[in-house]
């Protein structure tokens, strides 16, 4: 490939990747929230306390809270903006793993390994959601692209130090990222790698005092300044975020161990084929190598995978890490492969297109009174769209495979999966009436002011406050924001009684409530004006002179 050629790939994968930022609501409850914190960081000047709603929020560290922050202070409070943390960081991963894989296993695998991990489902839509995944889904995996570079026998001893320094640095910003997951989950790897081959020789690799000295230098700070601000901070970080979350039901994101084995099958199409065929090939060790690099991915897939299946709090995007990894080992076997196999293991992505094909016309179970059948309707035209990409661009990669122009075929299919994913992803937007409330925001602000209060009467929306830019005193309803209000609770009011007298005492006010809270205020008689609803809220004004 010429060096023009390359820069024109990186041009169209860059125009695509980052096309539908600013296009899509943002979406509860993650985007709001994830957008939230960052705007109210900026707001207060305060960047060491996290708060949601203006109240103390605990459950994350603040590395990814600081990056949006900086980029509203850059370029304004805008969906792109609270969006570009997750999209950097999913751009930069696909470059990241073609630079090891060119580094570990030679240029084509490197090149492959770009087009499996910048092409595969769940990487590339997880990649486009204000989530804190991706983030510490591309530290961890710099953090083990880093230490295979350093352990590889091409390197050299400064060479090794410096990659190794790296590693320490992200493992670092892994931690402040997402909390100790960034520590526990490399060292779990590391640990397995050195038991299971016997190479204590990487102990000696590691640079262990510099390296922590790096790592204590990066996350001590941060973690001292809010605990000796915030008393409370530590045991709730600690203990309840950790071990609570991984060891018991109480966030409510129980599911069975099996759960994230169809995540990944599904989650790394168009690829799902070659992946396992790589996987199990991957423990085949490499004689002419001390260090076997494709045995540590494939630990630290594992790793990644069995940790977050025993944990009782499982949502999908939790074994993203693993992704680059995968990718790594699926673009080595991709390599490997004739041109007649590549044939037969592209051409079943075409079957996830007529699956999905199968599956539409069942859309409209998904209808609900918060999302009417109408939304799922426009949704499915993109669907539609999506699936005949994926059938019409995975049968040309098989028939271009089978006639000897593999390089051709592994680009075409790296093509319509992206594609696939970003029309999916975009047609997501036909739901945003009912998921975002960025349409009934735009109904407030004309009647908001700013000194106004504003109620969340039994209910919160995590995009609300980002979208009129203000919070709103919570009203018998809790949830995650629980803890924070046992510690200011004089910023809530704790049932429905304490709410009337505030409202009628109040002269002006707002307040968002659900249809049923609605109907049970209109039955009281309590003084309302509807000034806007949807499927989901309503939104009221007090409409009369407070009395004397």
């Amino acid at each position: 490939m010429t060096r023009r050629l390359q820069v024109i790939l990186l041009v169209v994968f860059g125009l695509i990747w980052f096309s539908n930022l600013e296009y899509r609501k943002l979406v509860n409850p993650d985007e709001g929230r994830y957008a939230e914190i960052p705007r109210e960081m900026v707001a207060s000047g305060d960047w060491i306390t996290p708060r949601l709603n203006d109240i103390k929020y605990f459950e994350k560290p603040a590395l990814q809270y600081w990056a949006t922050a900086a980029a509203y202070t850059l370029f304004g409070e805008h969906q792109w903006t609270a969006r570009l943390w997750s999209a950097l960081t999913g751009f930069f991963g696909v470059l990241l793993t073609c630079y090891a894989g060119r580094r570990l296993f030679g240029e084509e695998t490197g090149w492959n390994a770009a087009l499996v991990l910048g092409s595969s489902l769940l990487y590339v839509l997880i990649g486009h959601v204000n989530t804190l995944d991706m983030g510490v889904s591309f530290l961890l995996s710099a953090a083990v692209c880093c230490f295979c570079l350093a352990q590889s026998e091409a390197t050299d001893a400064h060479a090794r130090r410096r990659w190794m320094l790296a590693a320490w640095a992200a493992v670092a910003l892994a931690v402040l990222s997402k909390g100790l997951i960034g520590l526990v989950l490399p060292g779990a790897a590391l640990v397995l790698y050195i038991v299971i081959e016997r190479d204590w020789r990487v102990v000696r690799r590691l640079h262990l005092v510099s390296g922590l000295s790096l790592f204590l230098l990066i996350t001590v700070p941060w973690f001292v300044a809010v605990s000796l601000a915030n008393p409370e901070f530590a045991r709730f970080f600690f203990i309840h975020e950790h071990f609570e979350r991984f060891l018991t039901k109480a966030h409510g994101r129980y599911q069975a161990a099996y759960y994230f084995i169809p995540v990944l099958l599904v989650g790394m199409l168009p690829w799902t084929v070659t992946l396992v065929d790589a996987l199990a090939r991957a423990w085949k060790r490499e004689p002419q190598r001390i260090f076997q690099p494709r045995r540590f991915l494939l630990l630290w897939a594992a790793v990644v995978f069995v940790f977050f299946s025993a944990s009782s709090s499982k949502l999908v995007s939790y074994i993203l890490p693993m992704f680059p990894a995968l990718a790594l080992l699926t673009g080595a076997r991709l390599a490997e492969l004739g041109a007649r196999a590549l044939a037969w293991q592209t051409l079943p992505a075409a079957l996830a297109g007529i699956v999905l094909l199968a599956l539409l016309p069942g859309i409209e179970r998904y209808a609900s009174r918060e999302v009417p059948v109408e939304l799922f309707q426009d949704y499915a035209v993109w669907l539609i769209a999506a699936a005949l990409v994926a059938i019409a661009g995975a049968a040309a990669c098989a028939w271009l495979a089978w006639r000897g122009r593999s390089a051709a075929a592994l680009a075409l299919l790296a093509a319509t999966g992206l594609i696939f994913a970003q029309l999916a992803l975009s047609g997501h937007e036909s739901l945003s009436t009912a998921n975002s409330a960025y349409y009934v925001a735009q109904k407030i602000k004309p009647e908001l002011k700013p000194a106004m209060p504003f109620y969340s009467v039994n209910m919160y929306d995590q995009s609300l406050q980002f979208y009129l830019q203000r919070s709103t005193t919570m009203v018998a309803y809790k949830d995650e924001l629980g803890f924070g209000i046992e510690q200011e609770p004089r910023k809530y009011i704790a049932d429905f009684a304490r709410f009337e007298e505030r409202w009628n005492a109040d002269r002006e006010a707002l307040a968002l409530m659900s249809p049923d809270a609605y109907a049970m205020f209109s039955a009281k008689g309590l003084p309302m004006r509807l000034i806007a609803r949807d499927t989901r809220r309503i939104i009221v004004a007090r409409h009369q002179a407070a009395r004397p």
